[in-house]
């Protein structure tokens, strides 16, 4: 999507922000696909008031102080993002707040309070967030709150159902990771994975469903009637239905130097909180999906060049060509076709990748800093061997699925046949990617999220 600019000449134009007076001459509005930009010729600011909102001080290529960044940014938190390896002021606050030996990384607020090394919960608990169920029962469990689990809490909550959601990392799962979705219904013009997660979680709330981040669901299990649901944290949950939308994971790179480098380096998934670290440099993307495609055109902003690294012949048969031709029209951008990453070098962080033609055999070492993945996704299901019925790489059967040679599935005691997305559990539900044969979209995933709330009002009028 091409920018339009619209210049707004003005004469030595005021204006008061709050405490502050802003002078201009001339105001630049630029619109792009992604947000607004102010821009001026002369802007006069006085005074200039010190950065008064929340910090993150760690070590630049630390696996650890990276998490925390892509969790807060992620969880749509605003923070300022302070190298220790390059910052004095970094260790000023640390000295000032007493904590110059606490383990990185460390989240400073601006009422004086910090965590040393936090866990995603203690971070969640400092902010406030609702940590512990607020119900002794629910009539519907969802765990996982990417586009399935965000639009089953819309649509349960809404129609009356005592709905809870529970995530275990951040909302909007992969698409939430998404710079830019822009075949969306509704959207012509596109928005970020962030913009709807947020969207998302105002109707859910808006509507009263209540949202339990971030928990780790490790089991579920059956006691009468109810269905319980199993914390990491030994708290448990009791509903009468349960809805599974725990999405896929990307897949890992498994060549030499790849586990050492992660989160030093080479990322998976579009990770947005990294990109502004890589202005001016050259960044590498592996996959040929659209995911990686969006990703490649959001660095390119950032950037000095993108290089896509596929391993198939073209991009035609596994990207959507309305995105082949915005990467062919942006010159920073190279598609190179053929090619594999056989390993990656550093020794504390990523310094050169090497790569291979699956056709010629030639092998190329290219030096860089980052290497972002995008190589196809398996789903997190390993918690639930033992209760619902998978395929061999982990999807989770449901309705039909689960009917071999006219006999329903083992244990099923119920007079009926699985509903669609009911799972080997009864009253247990899948929707979203973790189902086998899912459509990987969006919108096919909030479709599947509303139809499991349908399946769940049938399923509690036959009880």
């Amino acid at each position: 999507m091409q920018s339009q600019s619209l210049a707004i000449e003005t004469s030595g134009l005021t204006k008061q922000f709050g405490k502050h007076r802003v002078t201009t001459k001339s105001v630049l509005l630029v619109v792009d696909d992604s947000h607004d930009v102010l821009d001026a010729d002369d802007w006069q600011v006085s005074p200039c008031p010190p950065f008064e909102g929340i910090r993150l001080i760690g070590h630049r290529w630390d696996p650890k102080t990276y998490h925390l960044r892509d969790l807060l940014v992620r969880n749509q938190v605003r923070y300022q993002w302070l190298d220790i390896d390059r910052s004095e002021e970094a260790y000023q606050l640390l000295a000032a707040h007493g904590q110059g030996t606490s383990p990185l990384p460390v989240l400073l607020f601006p009422d004086g309070s910090w965590l040393a090394d936090p866990t995603p919960l203690e971070v969640a608990r400092h902010f406030g967030l609702k940590t512990q169920p607020q119900s002794p029962f629910y009539d519907l469990i969802i765990i996982g709150a990417g586009p399935a689990g965000l639009g089953a809490a819309v649509y349960g909550a809404s129609e009356g159902l005592r709905t809870v959601l529970i995530e275990r990392e951040a909302p909007g799962g992969q698409a939430g990771m998404s710079s830019r979705i822009e075949n969306y219904l509704g959207f012509p013009s596109g928005l970020s994975g962030a913009e709807l997660t947020r969207r998302a979680l105002l109707q859910a709330t808006r509507f009263g469903a209540e949202l339990l981040f971030p928990h780790e669901v490790v089991r579920i299990s059956v006691e009468g009637s109810a269905h319980l649901v199993h914390l990491a944290d030994g708290t448990v949950l009791r509903s009468h239905t349960l809805l599974l939308t725990t999405g896929v994971s990307y897949r890992t790179l498994d060549v030499p130097g790849s586990a050492r480098l992660n989160g030093a380096g080479v990322y998976y998934g579009a990770s947005m909180s990294e990109a502004p670290f890589y202005r001016g440099q050259d960044v590498y993307l592996v996959g040929g999906a659209n995911s990686a495609g969006q990703a490649a055109m959001y660095f390119s902003r950032f950037a000095r060049s993108v290089t896509l690294l596929v391993r198939g012949p073209s991009l035609v048969e596994s990207m959507s060509h309305y995105l082949i031709e915005e990467i062919a029209a942006i010159p920073t951008i190279r598609v190179l076709t053929s090619t594999r990453v056989t390993e990656v070098k550093g020794e504390t962080s990523l310094e050169a990748i090497t790569i291979a033609n699956t056709e010629s055999g030639e092998t190329q070492e290219l030096p860089t800093t980052a290497l972002f993945v995008f190589i196809g996704a398996e789903p997190r299901t390993e918690w639930l061997a033992g209760a619902v019925a998978r395929d061999a790489q982990g999807y989770i059967l449901s309705g039909s699925d689960l009917i071999r040679d006219g006999h329903r599935p083992p244990g099923w005691a119920l007079d009926r046949d699985p509903f669609p997305l009911e799972t080997s559990m009864p009253g247990v539900f899948v929707a979203g990617d973790a189902r086998l044969r899912s459509t990987k979209r969006v919108a096919s995933a909030v479709g599947e999220g509303a139809m499991s709330v349908l399946l769940v009002h049938t399923y509690l009028g036959g009880m």
